[in-house]
């Protein structure tokens, strides 16, 4: 004889059914987080300019975001409170390190403490002297408001730069506008700026005039085809072709102005050197 259930047979018990909805609700809370996550390291790849990497921190951000893993290590160690991990909102992998020098700027230490805590090689080891650290490379972004152009002597970023007179250096030139007096204009060679910060810390204007920015930001990339010939004479130890070539003559002289354009002025019709 069939057996006929009872409606509440094969239902859940309210525990279970309880248990069963908190834990979906886990899994989907868990899934958006992931997700949020990942669009946000994604989208921080192209980090803010004002956001700069400890030293030694290698230079490809895909690579650095792969090898840390946002131990902290690297901020616990650094004695200034210059670094800081990133938060959601700050535009910044989250839990990567970073700085702005506007607001605490890189120090410089001699033994590079964030660099020996770095448990993974997402600051590179290989960073001995803090004197080649490349976090960054200043630009003076304002010669408008720069008070040295203005006719004033401030030689404050100078004068803070750890690296003086190597990476940051005054050139004096004629003021424009007086005509006698001196303009000392900060110039930065970043072949030897750390980007550090400092500059870009201690500037007096409300706005910095000078600013520290990712090199990848601040420098240009030339073509893998451009060639520096000295360089090239350097990295061969000599020229690359033997013996002089002969190019064709190009003086004004030489060229013949194409129908219905006027003959060149006689300054330039006069014998060659």
């Amino acid at each position: 004889m069939p057996i006929t259930p009872t409606p509440t047979e094969g239902l859940l018990s309210p525990q279970r059914r309880k248990v069963l909805e908190t834990v979906a609700r886990s899994v989907v809370g868990v899934g958006v987080v992931g997700a949020l996550l990942g669009a946000h390291e994604r989208s921080a790849e192209a980090m803010p300019t004002q956001a700069l990497r400890p030293p030694g921190a290698l230079a490809d951000e895909r690579a650095f975001l792969a090898a840390c893993v946002r131990c902290g290590l690297c901020v616990r160690a650094c004695p200034y409170q210059t670094l800081r991990l990133a938060d959601l909102g700050d535009r910044v992998a989250a839990g990567t390190p970073f700085f702005t020098a506007r607001k605490i700027p890189c120090e410089m230490c001699e033994d590079i403490p964030c660099v020996k805590a770095c448990p993974t090689g997402a600051l590179d080891h290989g960073l001995v002297d803090i004197d080649r650290a490349k976090m960054g490379t200043a630009v003076l972004v304002d010669e408008e408001h720069c008070l040295n152009f203005l006719g004033l002597r401030c030689d404050v970023c100078y004068r803070d730069c750890p690296v003086i007179d190597k990476a940051i250096t005054l050139e004096i030139e004629s003021n424009p506008r007086t005509r006698k007096h001196a303009i000392f204009r900060p110039t930065v060679h970043a072949t030897d700026c750390t980007g550090c910060g400092k500059c870009e810390k201690s500037c007096v204007l409300e706005e910095s005039a000078i600013k520290v920015l990712p090199l990848r930001v601040a420098r240009g990339v030339p073509g893998a085809h451009y060639r520096l010939g000295w360089e090239e004479y350097q990295k061969h130890n000599g020229p690359l072709l033997d013996g002089v070539v002969d190019l064709p003559d190009r003086a004004p002289g030489d060229v013949t102005p194409p129908s219905g354009v006027p003959d060149a002025p006689p300054i330039l019709k006069g014998p060659r050197p």
